[in-house]
């Protein structure tokens, strides 16, 4: 399998010019533990996590001052850390580093960036543009997916099969946000969060009536906005 098979196609991002509180808030709504930040030309700028945001005054949660630590730190790093736990913009908070992959990059090299540079989720890139992100959730889910099904990777059809599939999700006004669609041998998996049983129910339904499915597995949580995320 390769990132196209398994990545999360309708990606949330956070604008550059977003406040901590906004950011704050797309993460919560969306139940998801970090997003891409995109510049004004839609362009990726870096990436923003629930741990960049865990140690603030406002919560009480700001890391004490060492007197040890500033001995041997300097005066920038410390100013730094400053900017990060008391700027309420995230274009000060987020990491600028960011690790990404192509659409054609197999899932075992995915999974040792992960791996490698201790992170959670990397974007798919193409032309410049941001098309997907894969995170250890979704190569679980297809862990999960391959491991009930033969062959063990996806054919050149179920590849079509599951494009097809995001694109009827894609174009229903009610659609989910966060959803991945895995297909193995013709039968469509279905993981992720919904808001209500409703969509949960209308997503399953979106899948069985996609011409080419064989079979649906439905493994959506529904959890309402604002209920948090594990």
């Amino acid at each position: 399998m390769k990132a196209s098979d398994v990545m999360v196609s309708n990606v949330i991002t956070v604008p550059i010019t977003a406040t901590i509180g906004e950011t704050a808030a797309i993460l919560l709504n969306n139940h998801i533990s970090g997003a891409p930040v995109l510049g004004e030309k839609g362009e990726l700028v870096g990436i923003v996590s629930e741990g960049d945001l865990m140690r603030r005054p406002e919560t009480g949660t700001a890391k004490p001052p060492s007197w040890w630590l500033e001995l041997i730190s300097s005066e920038r790093s410390l100013a730094s850390e400053y900017v990060k736990s008391h700027s309420r913009k995230v274009v000060d908070v987020m990491s600028r580093n960011v690790v990404t992959a192509s659409p054609d990059t197999p899932l075992g090299d995915i999974a040792a960036l992960l791996e490698r540079n201790r992170i959670k989720r990397v974007p798919i890139m193409e032309g410049g543009k941001i098309v997907g992100i894969v995170s250890r959730a979704n190569i679980l889910q297809a862990l999960a997916s391959a491991t009930k099904k033969l062959p063990s990777l996806a054919s050149e059809g179920d590849a079509e099969l599951r494009r097809k599939v995001i694109a009827r999700l894609a174009a229903e006004k009610w659609r989910p946000t966060m959803l991945t669609v895995t297909v193995q041998d013709g039968s469509v998996d279905l993981w992720g969060l919904v808001h209500s049983s409703e969509e949960k129910k209308a997503a399953r339904l979106v899948a069985e009536l996609t011409p080419g499915v064989r079979s649906v597995v439905d493994n959506i949580v529904v959890q309402a906005v604002g209920s948090g995320w594990s």
